[in-house]
Order: C-alpha cells, then structure tokens, then sequence
C-alpha cells in the first residue's frame, strides 16, 4: 500500500500577493479624484471673473447657474472620494455646464470682449464627461462644447469676436480636453488588460489545482494497483497448488477492498492543516484580486482541519471573492470574514453590490454549485448563499456542515440552482 500522507500538509500555496499598481479599479478612482481637484482649483480660478461680471448678466440666469455648478462640483467631489455614482456625478456636471454655456446669450445684458468665467469650466466639463461617458458620446462633447463656444462668441451677445480670436480660445480648449480624452483612453486600455492578464492567472491558478488533485490521485491508486493488485495477480500465474489458489482468491478480496476504499477515502485523507495556515493561503489568495476586500480572521488558535476540507475551503472562498469582483460592479465594499471553533472553521465572503435574483438564474448556470456548494459538500461542509437585486451578495462558507442556516426565499442551498 502507498505510503500515509504526513499530519500536517498545507493546502496548495497561491502564488506570493502581488498588488498591482495598475487596475481598472484603481485608475478610474485616481482619474476622478484627480479631475475632481483640478476642476475646484479651475472653479477658484473663475472667481474672480465671474464676480467682476456679476453686473453683465440676469441674476435669474446667474444666480440658479452658479447654484448648479458649484452643487455639480460638490457632487464630483464627494462621489470621488466615497467612490460611489462617480460616473453619475461626472456626467451630470457636464450636462449641467453644456445647458449653462448654451443659455448664456440669453442672460447677457452688458455683452464684452473680454473672456467669460464659463471660459475657464470648458476644460473642466470636457474633462468629466471623458471619465464619465463612453468614447463617442464623450468624443462627441469635446467637439460640441468648444463648437457652441465659438458660435457664441462670434455673436453680439457673445462679444462679436473676430474669426481669429474666436478659433484660438476654442481650440484652446478642443486640445486640451482632446489630451485628456486620450489620456483616459490610453489607462483605461492599460488598466483593462492588466486586469485581464489577472483574470487569466487566476484561471491557471485553478487548472493548476485541479491538475494538482488529479496527480495525487493518480499516484495514490497507482501505488494501490501495484501493492496490491499486480501482486495477487502475479502470485495467481503462479498458484500452482490448491492451497496458493486460496491464497490468491484470498489477496484478490483484499484487493478488490482496497480499491473499493480508494473510491470512498478522500486522496488527502488523513492528514491535517493548522486552520492559521489556512487562513493566510486564503488572504494571500484573495489579495491577489483587485476588488479590495477587508479580509480578517479571529479565534484561529492552533486548531487543524482534514487537508481535504481546508482545500475545498479556501477553493470555495476564492471563488465567491472572484465572483464578486466579476458581478457585484464597481465602487463595492468587499470583506472576508473568518473564524474558527475546535474542529470547525467558517469563511464569510460578502459584497453590498448589485446582487441578484435568486429566482431568475437560469437552470444551465451551474458554475457556482461545482466550484463553491458542491465542493464543499464532497468534504462534509456546506455553503449558503445570500443576494437580492440592490442588496449585495453575501456567502457563507462552513466546515463541518454543523447547524443549518435558517432559510429565507434568499438562500440559495444545494437544492438550489446556481449561477
């Protein structure tokens, strides 16, 4: 028979966290911040033009314009910064400046050839709506915000500006918002294929666990077959006597048992993980994701769980955690939540995202139920999962199966189909 496996084995390493200096993730919050500083430092710079010229216009145009603007500003800012509706907030400044620019002939009563206030937003408005809109329609506002400028300013109310000064501030700032566009573009795409380059890493990381399972399978039986099974039956060609045929009937029962047991007995039967052990392959493992999760554990002590039900534990908890990052959205607050209990441990993997509808998973979405319940199943344990539309996903990950979760028409259990 094949050797016993040690007592103490650690569950397959991940691959030492690395956290990326460049994501998707992390470069849209940078860029909103970034856009959000810069656009109050323009918004102040306008100040001062714009209380010189507070006598130029309807207080009924400038008083509700400027009221917007700054709430716009305030919007960005705070969006930024909590990293929530920042694409909302983005695009409703933009909006918010293309109608104030477009109405402001209309509020003129003492027109000038000098520079509006409005002059100094154009790069800010272009700015966020190449972070908020996709690339056309943002392409598209770059052109037509600089465009409604000139045609303005070619206007009596606007100034009556000559062609040449008209194009230069125009194209002031057509450029400038162009640059930026490109800028956004070119991180998005940089951003987008790190990510990717993750996504397939981590899609290796789980062939390779398969692979790594099979092999110890494979030479686990392979190590039966040749103790026992190649024994008797070399020994049979040999039972010449009535006495050595019992004998190999005997060895063929034996046989037929082990392999019968080979079937039944997990390959890392027998031997154990210390659950702190556990605990930090998991965190390494799930700090290799972008989606920034808060990942803590208590009460670990020197416990040890079955190798078998510590590999279906963690393989079970990356991929809630890879789920999360793929379906919950962005802007989402992630956590990990471990603990363990003497000859238990519980993974709690929970998002507040989009969420979604137990009841309307299609029956062939079966990629949950092998990869999270049904693995954690095949070692004793149990995972339930919690979801509604708008109501984050919540999946808690159990070993042994201990007491049930109470049901609620939210749980999704083994009876349940799966994403």
């Amino acid at each position: 028979m094949a050797a016993s496996p040690p007592a103490d084995v650690g569950p397959l390493r991940s691959a030492p966290a690395v956290r990326n200096a460049l994501s998707l993730a992390r470069v849209e919050s940078a860029m909103a911040r970034t856009a959000s500083g810069i656009g109050v430092i323009f918004f102040l710079q306008s100040l001062p033009s714009m209380l010189s010229q507070l006598k130029d216009s309807s207080p009924l145009w400038l008083f509700p314009s400027i009221i917007l603007l700054v709430g716009g500003m305030v919007f960005t800012s705070v969006a930024s910064i909590v990293r929530r509706a920042v694409r909302l907030s983005m695009v409703s400044f933009s909006l918010v400046f293309l109608v104030v620019l477009i109405s402001w002939p209309f509020a003129v009563t003492h027109p000038s050839p000098d520079s509006p206030w409005l002059y100094y937003l154009i790069t800010i408005a272009t700015a966020m709506a190449a972070l908020g809109l996709p690339l056309v329609p943002a392409t598209a506002y770059l052109v037509v915000v600089p465009v409604c400028y000139a045609i303005i300013r070619a206007m009596p109310a606007g100034g009556a500006l000559t062609a040449f000064r008209v194009t230069l501030d125009s194209l002031y700032g057509f450029i400038l918002g162009g640059a930026i566009l490109i800028i956004v573009v070119v991180l998005r795409a940089a951003a987008g294929a790190v990510d990717q380059a993750q996504a397939t890493a981590l899609e290796g990381y789980s062939r390779a666990v398969r692979a790594h399972a099979m092999e110890a399978e494979r030479v686990r039986v392979d190590a039966i077959v040749h103790d026992s099974v190649l024994t008797t039956l070399l020994y049979a060609a040999r039972a010449d006597t009535p006495e050595a045929q019992r004998l190999a009937a005997t060895m063929a029962s034996n046989a037929i048992g082990h392999l019968r047991d080979a079937a039944l007995v997990s390959p890392d039967d027998g031997s154990t993980v210390r659950v702190s052990a556990l605990a930090h392959s998991t965190r390494e493992a799930i700090e290799l994701l972008e989606g920034g999760f808060d990942v803590s554990s208590s009460r670990l002590g020197t416990r040890s769980i079955p190798a078998a039900a510590a590999e279906a534990a963690q393989s079970a908890a990356v991929q809630a955690a890879v789920n999360s990052v793929s379906h919950a959205g962005s802007d989402v607050t992630r956590s990990v939540k471990m603990t363990a209990w003497q000859g238990g441990i519980q993974i709690i993997v929970s998002d507040d995202g989009r969420g979604f509808d137990l009841q309307q998973v299609p029956s062939e979405r079966l990629g949950v139920r092998g990869s999270i319940i049904e693995r954690m199943s095949n070692v004793g344990g149990k995972a339930d999962i919690r979801s509604a539309p708008g109501q984050g996903t919540t999946v808690t990950i159990r070993w042994p199966a201990g007491a049930s979760v109470v049901a609620t028409p939210n749980i999704l259990d083994e009876d349940a189909v799966m994403r």
